[in-house]
């Protein structure tokens, strides 16, 4: 694809001309936006990405259980996740909880494996083995407007009541200003059937139960501010979060209640500064503050009682670069440093700390149908940890990684691509695996992947009376994960460790398919996914599960999404199916987990009301009611219900 800078984009603004700058991507991401997120019946951003390709989400069930996703079978730690351009982070065990992202206020959400293949970008984006960008709505203005104004409210099973609002204010021609605010509460409370067999295939337990204990009650709210400039752009965000949240836990041996509950806070500050100082060069900056705070109690007279406190916090800084060699040639380099600090109240606590710098450079090319990049990073990190017991020690670890990118269209009027990519990277430890108290352990590698994709893709408009558009998406790949780490038996009772032991090799194949149509005065769209992952341990040949799929990752997974729209009215339909798959290491009948499927569907009516837009959803999730897991003994919702009432003015 071409890869020279094109300025794209132009918008008056009474008298003042902004232009943004885009360059066309090698490897095109898989991408939701506008009208395909509010046709899913998702709650949260976990939800919407069950509909890509590559992609599983562990769901421990319930309104407000915690949800993360893995990409290509490499683990959720390899993932990074982005929001408004700078990563979110969680040094304390490397996942973020998705869950807790609400779609509301999302505009569009990008899937890319690899990488962005975009080189203008800090030095971090070329760390991660797979990538998920989430993108906040922005204020866009037309003629005189000052200000929008968006109200609605959920409810629906589990006793949810969310209420959100949206304000957008004009302050000036160049600058603009949006605060949203959400509360949710939902008891969680839902039933569902158990049943467990022996080992000689009586039934052990066959009852209906409730799911106790997960209720949740969260609060969200950011404010953004937009600035345009003659030749560049700014904005920054604060944005707060605050939940308490019970862990209903695993259903065992028929016990139905847990008493676990959890609190988490978070608040940052984030902001951006882009700039073209010429038609050659231009220059990007951006900043974040980050403090976590998470809670975790455990009173149960039946098990150990905990009550434990987690304290985060992280800086970050970047500058990225671009300049323009030539109209076929871009050359990158940035730089980037970060800080990251946790503490507790836990006994004999480490308190560690990490100092990480990021350092790359990349370039792009395009020469008529073939376009490349290439790009290195370099990571240095230094850890610092210890206590009154041990004292403190400090850690080095250097890493290079490289990624190379590459896209051919046959013949310049084409619409179609072969495109494919090489790419080492690493994840450190996180500082649970490093210093969890009695667990962790200093002297751990770190994780090593080395990702290998083709694939094709063919987009075209077409003029055809039923078919407007359609685009088809193929790619094959193979990913390697060395120095998996694993938690592993130390030789005492109950007593475990952090060990570098895993080989994991992962052949895979995805396909994706989306087509727009239209059906006389009805207009149509149509979203097909599908996921091959044979991901093998290979860690050693003396394990009884060498070779075997490894947990959770099943074989064959898909999903369907259609909309059909009518003088205001919309009907939309989604399936989702993941097929069978193992919740352990040995692949034997008795860690055998059944395929699970849902189908969900939607009605919308918009229509206008004075100078107010209406919109009125009912949705139906699991309609057919189907039992199923996503993970062992956690059971999912049966069929249930949502009502949406939204204004804008």
């Amino acid at each position: 694809m071409d890869m020279e800078l094109e300025m794209l984009d132009t918008l008056s603004l009474s008298e003042i001309t902004i232009t943004e700058s885009r360059r066309k991507e090698i490897i095109q991401s898989q991408r939701l936006d506008g009208a395909q997120l509010q046709s899913l019946n998702s709650q949260s951003v976990a939800d919407a990405l069950r509909y890509f390709s590559g992609i599983q989400v562990k769901d421990f069930g319930g309104i407000g259980g915690i949800k993360t996703i893995n990409i290509r079978s490499m683990g959720s730690q390899h993932v990074g996740v982005f929001y408004d351009g700078l990563q979110l982070g969680n040094a304390q065990n490397g996942q973020i909880d998705l869950g807790r992202y609400s779609l509301d206020n999302i505009e569009e959400i990008n899937l890319y494996n690899g990488q962005k293949s975009n080189i203008f970008q800090s030095a971090k984006d070329f760390g991660s083995s797979g990538t998920i960008y989430i993108r906040t709505r922005r204020p866009r203005w037309s003629g005189d407007e000052k200000f929008h104004f968006m109200g609605q409210v959920k409810t629906g099973s589990f006793g949810l009541i969310n209420p959100e609002i949206v304000w957008e204010q004009r302050l000036s021609n160049r600058i603009s200003l949006s605060a949203s605010a959400s509360y949710t509460n939902a008891d969680g409370e839902y039933d569902f059937h158990y049943r467990r067999l022996n080992l000689d295939g009586t039934v052990a337990y066959d009852t209906i139960a409730t799911r106790q204990n997960s209720d949740i009650e969260a609060f969200r709210s950011e404010v953004s501010v937009f600035g345009y400039l003659d030749k560049g752009q700014w904005c920054g965000k604060v944005y707060y979060y605050d939940s308490e949240r019970g862990i209903p836990g695993a259903i065992v041996n028929n016990v139905f209640k847990n008493g676990e509950r959890q609190w988490d806070k978070n608040l940052f500050a984030q902001g951006s500064f882009e700039y073209s100082f010429s038609q050659k060069y231009q220059m990007k900056g951006s900043a974040k503050w980050a403090w976590d705070y998470m809670r975790f109690l455990r009173d149960d007279p039946k098990e150990l009682y905990i009550d434990n406190s987690y304290y985060q916090q992280e800086a970050y800084m970047s500058v990225a670069n671009i300049y323009r060699v030539a109209s076929w040639c871009d050359l990158s380099a940035s730089a980037d440093a970060q800080w990251n600090t946790m503490n507790s109240n836990m006994r004999n606590f480490m308190h560690p700390s990490r100092w990480s710098q990021f350092v790359s450079v990349a370039t792009a090319m395009h020469y008529e149908g073939l376009s490349g990049q290439a790009s290195l990073l370099g990571t240095f990190v230094q850890d610092k940890a210890g206590n009154d017991r041990v004292g403190r020690s400090m850690t080095y670890r250097n890493e290079f990684t490289p990624a190379f990118f590459l896209s051919w269209q046959p013949l310049e009027v084409s619409d179609w691509h072969i495109n494919g990519f090489i790419k080492k990277a690493f994840r450190m430890p996180t500082f649970n695996d490093l210093y969890y108290t009695e667990i962790g352990n200093k002297d751990l590698l770190p994780e090593y992947t080395w990702q290998y994709s083709i694939g094709s893709r063919y987009q075209k408009n077409l003029n055809n009376a039923v078919f407007r558009s359609v685009a088809v998406n193929g790619d094959a790949y193979y990913n390697k994960v060395t120095n998996k780490i694993v938690a592993y038996p130390s030789g005492q009772q109950f007593r475990w460790t952090m060990l570098n032991l895993g080989l994991v090799e992962i052949l895979g194949v995805e396909a994706n398919a989306e087509s727009a149509m239209k059906f006389g005065p009805i207009d149509g769209a149509l979203r097909l996914n599908y996921t091959y992952q044979n991901a093998r341990d290979f860690t050693d040949v003396r394990d009884s599960y060498y070779g075997d799929q490894i947990p959770y990752i099943p074989l064959h997974s898909g999903s369907v999404a259609g909309r059909l729209s009518w003088k205001g009215v919309d009907l939309n339909y989604s399936f989702i199916y993941t097929g069978e798959r193992y919740n352990a290491q040995e692949n034997i009948p008795q860690n055998y987990e059944q395929p699970w499927y849902t189908h969900d569907a939607s009605l919308v009516w918009s229509f206008p009301w004075d100078k107010v837009n209406c919109r009125v959803a009912l949705e139906v999730n699991n309609i057919f009611d189907q039992d199923y897991e996503v993970i062992l003994n956690y059971p999912m919702p049966g069929r249930n219900y949502k009502l949406t009432l939204k204004v804008n003015l």
